[in-house]
């Protein structure tokens, strides 16, 4: 099988990619799965810019084909806020200045406070997940991008899922990403779309690779 590494130490992430690439005889690891691994500094300006860096380092570090991925939450009301700043809003996000993440309840309750005066008809967001794939050399092949569209509650729902989870309704399923089960959000999601539109664009470098 052709194996592809997925440029995240999360498991379960991994895990949701292999049950999408297995049909295509694609297996797929994780930075869990090497002893050695690249930090990558997430300091693009676009969700783009970060994914595209995370694969090309690491793809050229692991000498690997490498999925580089990066996600957030942009609110309409904030001008797009946190954006790329999504995992340390309460930390930084206001100065954009590159530190470590900041909580998820800290994030959470700084997001509440910013929106602390808007209506519900006016709290719309979409969640964005940006993926590219680069080769061993560090070249971008293809790349892809997932939008799951909600709107931020005034108070946390459920207990599943991370991050803004709990706060962001999905408005056609009247429920949070913190309270949708697990199978529902994978079929749904932004890093769900992002990765099924980029299968078929991986699928082709590959053949083309194949029949050079």
């Amino acid at each position: 099988m052709f194996e592809i590494v997925l440029g995240t130490n999360n498991r379960k992430k991994g895990l949701e990619l292999s049950e999408l690439l297995e049909p295509h005889e694609i297996a797929v690891k994780t930075l869990a799965d090497f002893s050695e691994k690249l930090t990558v500094q997430e300091d693009g300006e676009t969700f783009i810019d970060n994914a595209r860096k995370k694969a090309r380092e690491q793809a050229i570090f692991l000498n690997r084909w490498v999925i580089g991925e990066d996600s957030g939450l942009c609110v309409d009301a904030l001008d797009g806020a946190p954006g790329v700043f999504s995992a340390r809003f309460a930390a930084d996000g206001v100065s954009h200045n590159v530190s470590a993440n900041s909580s998820d309840a800290d994030n959470n309750r700084f997001l509440l406070e910013r929106l602390a005066d808007i209506p519900l008809e006016k709290r719309t967001a979409h969640y964005v997940c940006t993926a590219a794939v680069a080769d061993p050399t560090g070249e971008i092949r293809c790349e892809s991008k997932g939008l799951c569209r909600g709107r931020i509650l005034f108070e946390p729902s459920g207990t599943g899922g991370f991050g803004y989870d709990p706060l962001f309704e999905v408005i056609e399923y009247h429920s949070t990403f913190g309270a949708l089960t697990p199978a529902v959000k994978r079929a749904i999601s932004h890093r769900a779309r992002a990765m099924r539109s980029l299968i078929p664009l991986l699928l082709e470098v590959l053949l083309n690779r194949a029949f050079r």
